[in-house]
């Protein structure tokens, strides 16, 4: 364990189970909580930390070092970080790095983040692989553990937690307005990356908000309809998430899924989304194209899936598979011209193995706008 030093308060990590373990704290001094979670990437960690996919959860990177190069504001996926707390095994105060605007402990002050390290996270991975997802609380300012796992054991659960209106925008904005075609995107977490990968494809991009109002929608009248990732359990966010991918199943235009958007998708077609015994989170996923029968290797972030047991085969076709566990990371829907996938294309730092389904999309786009122009000139 890293010793205590004077910059470094004692903190203490509790989950709701009754483990506990003490190291030192990182970040602010102060009590934090949510679902206990892990990703195994080696690299990208300020990504991680601003995916709104994260908000109210506690992150624990598997990879020892975190911090070593510092921070860029470029990187960020959000306007701020999201995660609620963070838990690394040895943090680098310290950075090597000619690009990096300030180092990690700089970043978590600025952006008020609690969390502690010097801490087993390979014991603590290996815990919860075994007994599941449950929630923890980070504290640097009490010191009864007993009083802590309380806390933890009281935190609100994610099931039936609805998240993606504390992360969405407020209002609809429009992106690169001179793109060759409209793409309205709903943003329940929607990762600057997402947005990157639509405007560098020659996008023009609407970002309405999570609860947005239909006839806004319908008024723009968009070549296709994209939806994005997201936090919490998408069954509660279903109230304000179905009418619009309902709508846009009724346009006959594509629809494009993502994470929370896949899952919000599968809904609409009566096909039920459960929680996961341990989410999958991190840069190295394999995941099969059943189309094509080759391998992607993936990042991944989500603790909820669809539930394979109730696939309807008349509904969807099956188009990826994680080949960890055999869960479904991807769909293309037969009753309306929709592919969505549980993963995320837009990996940034990568991999990009699967970048090609925006180009799949858009292939989708300008196929439905070349049918519509076909109609109107056959009409007139």
């Amino acid at each position: 364990m890293t010793p205590t030093t004077p910059d470094h308060k004692p903190a203490i990590l509790a989950l709701s189970d009754g483990t506990v373990v003490r190291g030192r704290a990182i970040g602010i001094q102060g009590t934090t909580g949510g679902e206990l979670c892990f990703n195994t990437s080696m690299t990208g960690y300020q990504e991680i930390f601003t995916d709104p996919s994260y908000y109210g959860q506690l992150m624990m990177m598997t990879y020892p070092h975190i911090g070593n190069y510092g921070t860029m504001s470029r990187d960020d996926e959000a306007r701020k970080v999201m995660i609620s707390g963070l838990i690394v095994r040895s943090f680098s105060d310290d950075f090597s790095n000619p690009m990096a605007d300030g180092s990690l402990q700089d970043y978590l002050e600025r952006n008020k983040v609690i969390g502690i390290s010097g801490v087993d996270t390979r014991m603590l991975v290996r815990h919860i692989r075994t007994k599941g997802v449950m929630n923890a609380v980070i504290s640097s300012e009490i010191d009864a553990a007993d009083e802590l796992v309380k806390k933890a054991k009281n935190w609100d659960s994610m099931v039936g937690l609805e998240l993606a209106t504390k992360v969405t925008r407020k209002e609809a904005q429009t992106v690169s307005a001179n793109g060759s075609y409209k793409i309205a995107a709903f943003d329940y977490g929607i990762k600057q990356n997402i947005i990157n990968n639509f405007v560098q494809r020659g996008c023009t991009l609407r970002i309405f908000p999570a609860e947005a109002e239909l006839e806004e929608v319908k008024a723009w009248k968009a070549d296709g309809y994209f939806f994005s990732n997201g936090p919490g359990d998408p069954n509660a966010s279903a109230h304000y998430g179905l009418p619009i991918v309902e709508y846009a199943k009724q346009s006959g235009k594509p629809l494009f899924g993502i994470c929370l958007g896949h899952q919000l998708m599968a809904l609409s077609e009566g096909i039920p989304i459960k929680k996961m015994f341990v989410g999958h989170r991190g840069a190295n996923q394999p995941v099969k194209n059943t189309d094509t029968g080759l391998v992607e290797i993936t990042t991944q972030n989500h603790g909820f899936a669809v539930d394979e047991k109730a696939v309807d085969d008349s509904k969807v076709h099956v188009t990826h598979i994680n080949l960890n566990d055999k869960t479904i990371e991807g769909l293309r829907f037969k009753k309306f011209p929709g592919m969505s996938v549980q993963y995320h294309p837009e990996a940034s730092p990568g991999p990009h193995d699967s970048s090609y389904l925006f180009d799949q999309f858009l292939e989708m786009v300008k196929e439905a706008a070349g049918e519509n122009v076909q109609k109107e000139e056959k009409s007139s």
